[in-house]
């Protein structure tokens, strides 16, 4: 093996690991910017001085000032030297302030905030190989999982996912008994039955705290009576019978996939139908090496992962399983018919048969 430095490839790495040192404490930053509402204070309301910032927020000028100048550095808001004000352009805000944005990413910084606050608990995972359970991370992991994926579920989940399955979206306009398996905290569950006003939803989740937080969610959202959650395993939940059975973002999670979904398998219907959305990836690493594989991978190292390994069996399938893994699993389940029924940047849908 050669140990013969290439100045131009060593001063080109060290250019790209400064961006990633920058693009990692600037990552705090965006956590607080999203925490202290400093992205929605600057929204729409066109160029701010750092005084009217801290008085909208209830904050400290001299802490916002340094906040705001690695903002204008990292080109999240821009900067008038004239008269040194800040704004956030419409663009960065549909980003970083619009919760109901289908761009809205102030989730994933959340989620991954808790993860460096679980960097002992992570290390000793990886010497003893135990894993972490979903359950033992910093809380912030369970809201900010919900706020990374909640704008891409409402943004397609009834416009686009179950369209795309065969024969779906008739039988939940009609009427038609549903099962939300690791719900979490019931964001996937309650946008259906707001959607399908004459069908039935169950709700599970082996997380009790997300199943409270669920309930409350449905009632907010005036669902509850056509809604329920409750706290249980995906290969051991009740009941049988349903016409659709979802797996939003969680059978990698699992320590054994292919039990959940086994089980899920004798749950539905004859005719139901399994809807499993996973993290979007291909099937070998050449096809995942890009910035969106880049993040799964690195939450499926700190979250997924070690929360498969803590279960019994502990598979470890990772969150960029791919198509090809994911069907293989369904098939050996007693699914025969698997096919891909959409894809976004971020998301693989694949529809289940028995």
């Amino acid at each position: 093996m050669s140990t013969t430095i290439d100045h131009v490839r060593l001063e080109q790495f060290v250019g790209q690991a400064v961006d990633d040192m920058a693009a990692a404490i600037s990552g705090l930053l965006v956590h607080l910017g999203d925490g202290l509402g400093l992205y929605r204070a600057m929204a729409g309301a066109g160029p701010l001085t750092v005084e009217a910032l801290a008085a909208r927020t209830a904050t400290t000028p001299r802490f916002v000032r340094e906040w705001l100048c690695n903002q204008a550095a990292g080109g999240y808001v821009t900067h008038d030297p004239e008269d040194d004000t800040f704004e956030l352009p419409a663009e960065h805000a549909a980003v970083l302030a619009h919760e109901d944005s289908p761009v809205f990413l102030g989730g994933a910084y959340e989620a991954i905030a808790s993860c460096y606050s679980d960097y002992a608990h992570l290390a000793e995972a990886f010497r003893g190989g135990a894993g972490f359970g979903w359950e033992q991370h910093d809380e912030r992991l369970f809201s900010g999982v919900r706020r990374l994926f909640q704008p891409s579920y409402a943004a397609h989940l009834t416009s686009a996912w179950i369209p795309a399955l065969d024969g779906v979206e008739a039988k939940l306009k009609a009427g038609a008994s549903v099962a939300d398996v690791g719900c979490g905290l019931g964001g996937s569950t309650v946008l259906m039955a707001q959607a399908y006003a004459h069908s039935t939803f169950a709700g599970f989740d082996i997380h009790g705290p997300s199943i409270e937080a669920a309930r409350e969610a449905a009632t907010r959202n005036s669902v509850n009576y056509r809604v329920r959650f409750d706290t249980a395993s995906a290969d051991a939940f009740p009941g049988t019978g349903f016409d659709l059975i979802c797996l939003f973002d969680c059978l990698h999670d699992m320590g054994d996939p292919l039990g959940a979904a086994r089980h899920i398998r004798g749950a539905l219907a004859d005719d139901g139908t399994l809807m499993l959305v996973e993290p979007n990836a291909g099937d070998v690493l050449e096809e995942n090496l890009n910035p969106v594989s880049r993040a799964f991978y690195g939450f499926s190292t700190a979250i997924c992962t070690p929360a498969s390994l803590a279960q019994p069996v502990g598979l470890g399938l990772g969150a960029q399983a791919g198509p090809s893994r994911l069907t293989e699993i369904l098939r050996e389940a007693g699914f025969t018919r698997v096919r891909e029924a959409a894809r976004t940047p971020f998301h693989l849908i694949i529809e289940a048969r028995p």
